[in-house]
């Protein structure tokens, strides 16, 4: 046991999360010179794997979709550190900042993560095959939140511009926490069937084959670094954050790009995650994965931000713009005819693909 146990501490995934909280010690509240920001910018895509080995330790653990949720939410606290310290500091500009982090999170989810998922497994199997019934489910909820918190504040009028009244968003916090809790009941206790990987023949896959399931103290191990990395990941980010930002302005980019940016750092380790779960023949795993984490990115973090709102100054613009409308009202069209059948080839992900590549562009090119 005790080899096992050394064996098991010299990985690296261990020794990375604590350099990195090292690291965040020692960067905190400074100005980083260039060669520091790239070294940062070096521990915290470590952290970011590291985060997503434990996360999958851990999920391996509990079983799907448990596991799914695991990294699902992981992920949401680091967005939600982000977008609070960022808007602590970030004055005026960071005032749209929940708005443009969620919207792309829903975006790169629903179309990136989605949409590889389908074609890196249907190009493996000619057809990616997935439970309609969970998937569906999850979609329809990711919609409705998505237009409760992000279309909605665009047309209501009790207050100028495209924000909510402080009772409107309580109203949407309160609402898209509950769908999000409801979604979790349903996924692991009443239904938690449909969520599970199945065969193309459509047989569901109750267990990993042919891997034993990590211990129990490896798994509260794992458990323990994964809020380690995750702490990493969030100061880090933070530390590097300004660099971004400064990149953005030199590029003469619009603020919406700090948005994007964000979501694509915070969603690396789902990205990983949703690829290696394709690779081993498990396309639902990686639509749980991508579903779960746009459910997440909103039905969490607008409950957060509307609490933040609290202390925060100045007012919370959520409401989308006439094109990033059009891209989500796609979105869910597209997604839709996707999902209904249970069954997509290599082209229905790359319609999602290129959904993804219209927003990339149109968020640096509006």
């Amino acid at each position: 046991m005790g080899a096992k146990i050394r064996d098991y501490l010299a990985h690296w995934t261990v020794y990375v999360p604590i350099v990195a909280v090292a690291a965040l010690i020692l960067t905190w509240g400074r100005d980083l010179p260039p060669p520091v920001v790239v070294l940062v910018a070096l521990l915290l895509g470590g952290a970011v794997l590291a985060a997503v080995h434990h996360a999958e330790v851990v999920a391996h653990r509990v079983g799907e979709p448990f596991g799914s949720l695991v990294l699902a939410v992981a992920v949401t606290v680091i967005e939600v550190a982000l977008i609070v310290t960022l808007m602590i500091s970030g004055g005026e500009k960071a005032q749209s900042l929940a708005r443009d982090t969620v919207f792309a999170a829903v975006m790169i989810t629903c179309n990136g993560l989605l949409g590889l998922s389908l074609l890196v497994g249907a190009a493996r199997r000619h057809v990616a095959v997935f439970n309609s019934e969970g998937t569906g489910g999850a979609f329809a909820t990711v919609a409705m939140i998505a237009t409760l918190s992000l279309v909605l504040p665009s047309f209501t009028t009790s207050r100028p511009g495209p924000s909510f009244s402080p009772a409107q968003l309580a109203f949407a916090a309160v609402a898209s926490l509950a769908l999000y809790g409801l979604f979790v009941t349903v996924q692991t206790r009443r239904h938690r069937d449909y969520f599970l990987p199945i065969t193309t023949a459509g047989k569901v896959i109750d267990a990993e084959e042919h891997l034993d399931p990590p211990t129990s103290r490896a798994a509260l191990t794992s458990l323990g670094l994964l809020l380690v990395a995750l702490i990493g990941v969030v100061g880090l980010a933070k530390g590097v954050s300004p660099s971004i930002e400064s990149a953005v302005d030199s590029a003469g980019l619009p603020q919406a790009v700090v948005g994007v940016v964000i979501a694509l750092l915070v969603l690396l380790p789902e990205t990983i995650a949703a690829l290696r779960a394709v690779l081993r023949d498990r396309v639902q795993t990686s639509l749980n994965l991508a579903l779960g984490s746009a459910m997440a990115s909103i039905g969490l973090t607008i409950p957060a931000i509307a609490i933040a709102m609290i202390w925060l100054p100045g007012p919370l613009l959520l409401g989308l713009g006439g094109t990033q409308m059009v891209l989500l009202a796609l979105t869910v069209a597209v997604g839709t005819l996707t999902i209904v059948p249970g069954r997509a080839n290599v082209l229905q992900g790359g319609v999602h693909l290129s959904l993804l590549a219209a927003f990339l562009f149109l968020a640096a090119s509006p």
